[in-house]
């Protein structure tokens, strides 16, 4: 499934939504510019590493600041054109709509906390790994699982081989439901993810996203929209 656009209105500029894809634009233009050599050590660096997450924690030689940064500087790196493509194109799709509805310092928070939690759940699920994980998708899991709440009954365009427009809860539902599964496959086989997408961070993301929306003090919505 491959979202294209949704037909939720919204009322306020998302400018946290653009800021957030205009940084993480730039992070990547930085990226490209590498030779291999200095990418794989800035991404090892910044990257998400299980392995050096556990042995800060346990005081095994690695200071405690490579356990909880690369938990922030993670989420600003992207592995490939696609990569970031992608995980941009949905945060414009569900991104503007829980920025209008929670309001731009929520949005913020909601988005910077569901990368976390993402990243704790990455770390439990892939214990002793060596292999950084970067990438924004396990905060834009949260703001498609805030998204997934808020408007279930918004359509989204999708491309499922036709182009089809789905209820936001059944195209979220679903793509959440395939996290999970691969997730849970992987883990039971002991093998590595799926074509190395790190699905227990896009779960972690996700829960938490729908998490902080039910502690969010509840706001009025300031439009509707009719089927």
């Amino acid at each position: 499934m491959i979202p294209l656009r949704d037909d939720a209105p919204r009322l306020t500029t998302p400018v946290v939504t653009y800021f957030l894809v205009a940084v993480n634009v730039l992070v990547f233009l930085f990226e490209w510019l590498l030779t291999p050599r200095s990418l794989d050590a800035l991404l090892y660096q910044f990257g998400l590493v299980p392995e050096l997450v556990e042995r800060a924690l346990h005081g095994a030689g690695v200071p405690l600041a490579a356990a909880i940064v690369p938990m922030f500087t993670s989420m600003f790196l992207h592995a490939s054109w696609w990569h970031i493509i992608a995980n941009m194109w949905a945060l414009l799709i569900f991104g503007d709509n829980v920025e209008d509805h929670v309001g731009h310092f929520r949005y913020i928070l909601l988005y910077l906390v569901s990368g976390i939690a993402a990243a704790v759940l990455h770390v439990l699920f892939n214990h002793g790994s060596q292999i950084p994980t970067v990438g924004a998708s396990g905060a834009i899991a949260g703001v498609m699982g805030a998204y997934f709440l808020l408007f279930p009954s918004a359509r989204v365009l999708t491309f499922v081989f036709i182009l089809v427009w789905l209820p936001a809860w059944v195209m979220l539902g679903y793509w959440f439901l395939a996290q999970f599964l691969a997730g849970a496959a992987t883990s039971i086989s002991g093998g590595a993810p799926v074509g190395g997408v790190a699905v227990w961070a896009h779960v972690g993301g996700f829960v938490a996203g729908i998490t902080l929306v039910k502690l969010f003090p509840v706001r009025e919505p300031h439009y509707s929209f009719q089927r």
